[in-house]
């Protein structure tokens, strides 16, 4: 790749690189050249990929536009199936039918297990620290990642033998250091343990989201549909929530006047600050790619028919322009910008809620936020009450974050107190 087509997925510590920002201000649609011939256009202002990502009429998902665009790198046997790479009215279809297993009634029953779930983790890292007082705790590997892997494979009714495989694949996909190959082999992968999956719920079904998709609708939806619904519903959920909860810990132990509002007890206040660490963080960098299905116009610049274009959820949640959420895209021209007081570069514990586009926009907007939301608001206050004395175990500049992956993270954060 070019230095250029590095861009996107760049960043120091938990801010894009400054050359983001100045292709935003600058040349907010720009052509990235590939290796192997592949190119995209990458859009990085609010209201253009806003725009992008609400028009499903001249812009398609479909695998099969990957397909051409790589010369056949991304062939058909690794398309996962699923929402992500569906256009209408398949998409329409397969949302419907699990759309209803995601509203916030429903989820709203979850909650006392996710309080468990979280708790159990909690005392892991306890027990850890008792077993060894000198050495630091993951918080990473003990919490971070451990708290939506358990939730996700509980709604999936994953076998408690197969629950560290599932968590392996949600990881490797995102992980372009490797190269593009290496991603989608780790999506075909899932897609395989998905269908095996798929099967044993045919046979059984179970008490969680599948198994009540097969009992409401059984051949309705085929065993490669349902597999691609559950391989979303795990990108969606387990890998991007590890990641804020690991990166938002990190933020938070470095602002107490922000950890104190998490400690609090105050609902809107946390929910008002969760917010907040969805915008800054923004830990999907890019949107699922869309392929232009004529000549169109973004931003004043003509992307060809056939193109691929990528948007910058990263770029755009960093825009001067990002608007206070309720209010229209025009709110910043019109003297209501979302950055009152401070710039979108800097994290504020008591910003407004943003219209931010951490969960993407339109119809491919994740159909699993409001579960992470309840998570996050939850997971994070239990974490700073139950241990008052966390601290990082080393200076931050020694924390390692991820290098080239679509959804930007920490591997291991050490933790004591």
């Amino acid at each position: 790749m070019t230095d250029l087509a590095f861009v996107p997925l760049q960043r120091e510590a938990f801010d894009p690189v400054a050359e983001l920002g100045r292709m935003r201000a600058e040349q907010p649609v720009t052509k990235l050249e590939f290796p192997f011939g592949i190119s995209a256009w990458l859009v990085t202002r609010y209201d253009d990929v806003r725009t992008v990502l609400m028009n499903a009429t001249d812009f398609s998902n479909d695998f099969a536009n990957l397909t051409k665009a790589t010369g056949g790198l991304a062939d058909e046997d690794k398309d996962p199936g699923g929402l992500g790479f569906a256009d209408p009215p398949k998409h329409t279809r397969l949302r419907r039918l699990l759309t209803p297993e995601f509203t916030v009634r429903r989820l709203q029953r979850l909650i006392p297990r996710i309080e468990a779930v979280i708790d159990e983790q909690l005392d892991a890292m306890e027990q850890a620290r008792a077993a060894a007082p000198d050495a630091p705790v993951d918080l990473v590997g003990q919490f971070a990642v451990a708290v939506p892997s358990l939730v996700i494979s509980e709604l999936l009714d994953v076998p408690v033998a197969d629950r560290e495989a599932f968590t392996r694949l949600s990881a490797g996909r995102f992980d372009l250091f490797g190269g593009m190959f290496d991603s989608l082999d780790a999506m075909s992968e899932s897609l395989v343990f998905m269908s095996e999956l798929v099967s044993q719920q045919r046979a059984h079904p179970g008490d969680g989201l599948l198994g009540a998709i097969i009992r409401e609708h059984g051949d309705a939806i085929t065993d490669r549909e349902l597999a691609g619904l559950a391989d979303g519903v795990l990108v969606g959920g387990h890998e991007t929530t590890a990641s804020m909860l690991a990166m938002g810990a990190v933020l938070l132990l470095q602002s107490p006047e922000a950890a104190a509002v998490m400690r609090s007890g105050d609902a809107d206040a946390v929910q008002q600050l969760v917010e907040e660490l969805l915008r800054y963080l923004t830990v999907v960098q890019v949107a699922f790619p869309r392929f232009a299905r004529t000549d169109v116009q973004v931003g004043g610049v003509t992307i060809p028919a056939g193109s691929m274009v990528l948007c910058s959820l990263s770029g755009a949640d960093r825009d001067p322009a990002l608007p206070a959420a309720g209010r229209p895209t025009e709110a910043a021209a019109s003297g209501c910008p979302a950055h009152r007081g401070r710039s979108l570069e800097e994290f504020n514990p008591h910003r407004a809620a943003t219209a931010h586009l951490a969960f993407g926009h339109g119809i491919h907007r994740c159909v699993g936020a409001e579960l992470a939301r309840i998570e996050l608001r939850i997971a994070y206050p239990r974490l700073l009450r139950r241990f008052p004395e966390l601290r990082l175990a080393v200076p931050p500049r020694d924390l390692t974050f991820r290098e080239l992956s679509i959804v930007h993270g920490l591997d291991r954060v050490p933790v004591t107190w």
